[in-house]
């Protein structure tokens, strides 16, 4: 069977190359091999304990004979890469901060970043020559609006078809899984909540009876009946307006956009039901049963608030993860029915091959040399210890095929006194990590908690959603679209924000409000117009598979 949109990626590159011939064909890799110290700014977990002891980072500038100096954070990276390129000090490189086409395209055009084409080859990067070769969508999906290559591709191919499914689903489709105190239910004598309305009470019980002291000797007047951030990744509050038939992701298109069953985009945030689920989790959170942090916290504070057994309930990836030792008193929720009994969930866009993760700067005198070290990302080994750990940490043996496994729940807690997801954390490196879908037969076996989230994603959660389209991140925008994109999307992802937090803490919107707050999007936040901008980059999206 003809692959049609990887022969449509082909020709897309083909175009795209030759349109761009005046801007790449003077384009010439810098030979200049005097640079073997670098400097390099980015981003870490918030498990991570930093780069500098990484052994697998480590051994990869060995063998590219240079040496990276690190400046790593979890937390305000955003802030202190837009400080630097405000005032031009610049690293040599920025890692994992998730810069998007715009940021890329802009940075690019101004001098800011290197334009990468000359470096995709044979000679500089081999191992990603290979993969491009190989998969032209890939070059397709990196390649700015000018033809120039920016950043280098990232991506995780891992999907529910990994585990068997008939349907493949991103594992990042769902990034929010709710949970809750169990054991505290039990001692209050109370079913884990299957609608929100049970959840609201068995969250005041929480409340009234001081759980956290109760059960767990923990100062009185300690216990938070709900923490969770606010419009965050996978500890959002955003599960829970399912139960008004959408949830809104934060994700890597734009916020609160979703594009339903007939082709057509639309957004959440100026429907009634938005406003129906504001105004319901007001009341919640004026009964004292939401952390009043939780639009300021870290996820690093909430991991030391659950971890220290302060919290009913919460939302993570992994119940082991946030919990820590009190992981065996929780349980997950479901997705629970709002108060006329809708149950939806919005799938989240992500998965795609994106080009964020790691841009050269001007400032390196020797880019050929530190690609050398980036090539090696590319190599299906390497890459897995990258994203999980090193060989003799994470990976311990080998199956007869030669297919790596992953370290055991119990092996890691018994050999490093913390679980496997918590171990995957602390050495786990942000970058420009290209896992393929292979990988998962050739080089390493899934780990065992992505089948069981894959598992539990497809068996469990997915029954929940009666609409399962979703917008491809890797649609291609237009330089005139992306400039719209450009001029919108802060003010109006900030003023959604804004109002949704303003009113889940005081109350409201009155129907003045509302009315003002759906004017000031059209009329000063371009919701139509980006409306039209999406909606003519998914049209194009279908035409060309």
């Amino acid at each position: 069977m003809i692959n049609r949109k990887k022969t449509m990626a082909m020709l897309l590159t083909a175009v795209m190359l030759g349109s761009a011939m005046t801007a790449t064909a003077m384009a010439e890799a810098n030979t200049d091999t005097s640079q073997t110290e670098f400097k390099i700014l980015g981003g870490m977990s918030a498990l991570s304990k930093g780069y500098e002891d990484n052994t697998v980072l480590n051994d990869m500038q060995e063998k590219a004979g240079i040496k990276i100096n690190w400046e790593t954070m979890s937390d305000s990276l955003n802030e202190q890469v837009n400080i630097r390129i405000a005032g031009n000090e610049l690293p040599d490189a920025f890692m994992g901060v998730g810069f998007s086409n715009y940021n890329l395209t802009t940075y690019g055009e101004d001098g800011t970043f290197i334009d990468l084409t000359p470096y995709l080859t044979e000679e500089y990067m081999p191992n990603l020559a290979k993969i491009l070769e190989e998969h032209p969508e890939i070059r397709s999906a990196i390649t700015m609006d000018d033809g120039c290559i920016y950043g280098l591709p990232a991506g995780e191919q891992m999907g529910t078809a990994g585990i068997g499914a008939e349907e493949d689903y991103s594992i990042f489709s769902i990034p929010q899984f709710s949970m809750i105190n169990k054991a505290w239910l039990d001692d209050l004598g109370l079913e884990v909540p299957t609608t929100l309305d049970e959840l609201h009470d068995a969250l005041v019980a929480i409340k009234e009876n001081d759980m956290s002291a109760k059960y767990y000797g923990n100062p009185a007047g300690s216990t938070l009946p709900m923490s969770t951030g606010f419009d965050q990744w996978c500890w959002g509050q955003n599960i829970f307006y399912a139960g008004f038939g959408f949830t809104n992701w934060p994700n890597d298109v734009i916020n609160d956009l979703v594009l339903t069953a007939d082709g057509t985009v639309d957004f959440v945030c100026d429907n009634d039901e938005y406003r129906a689920a504001l105004t319901y989790f007001h009341d919640w959170y004026a009964e004292g049963l939401m952390d009043v942090e939780m639009f300021s916290q870290s996820d690093t504070q909430l991991i030391s608030k659950c971890s220290q057994g302060y919290v009913g309930v919460s939302t993570w990836w992994y119940i082991e993860e946030l919990m820590g030792e009190y992981a065996s008193d929780y349980v997950f929720l479901p997705v629970l029915d709002g108060p006329d009994g809708t149950h939806n969930v919005t799938l989240r866009t992500g998965g795609a091959t994106n080009s964020g993760q790691l841009s050269i700067t001007s400032e390196c005198e020797s880019p050929a040399n530190l690609l050398k070290f980036f090539d090696q990302w590319y190599d299906p080994e390497i890459v897995m210890q990258l994203q999980y750990g090193p060989i003799g940490v994470y990976f311990t043996e080998q199956d007869e095929d030669g297919v790596w496994l992953s370290i055991t729940e119990d092996e890691a807690k018994e050999k490093f006194g913390k679980g496997a997801g918590e171990l995957k954390g602390e050495n786990e490196v942000a970058g420009p990590k290209l896992i393929l879908s292979d990988y998962y037969m050739t080089t390493f076996k899934m780990e065992d908690r992505a089948i069981e989230r894959l598992t539990d994603l497809y068996e469990f959660w997915m029954p929940y959603v009666s609409d399962t389209s979703v917008y491809p991140i890797d649609c291609v925008f237009t330089a005139e679209e992306l400039d719209t994109i450009d001029f919108y999307k802060t003010d109006f992802e900030n003023t959604v924000s804004e109002n949704e937090g303003l009113w889940i803490k005081n109350g409201g919107p009155s129907d003045d409000e509302w009315a003002e707050y759906k004017d000031s999007l059209i009329y000063g936040c371009g919701l139509e117009e980006l409306l039209q901008v999406y909606q003519d980059a998914y049209d194009r999206y279908v035409e060309a598979e």
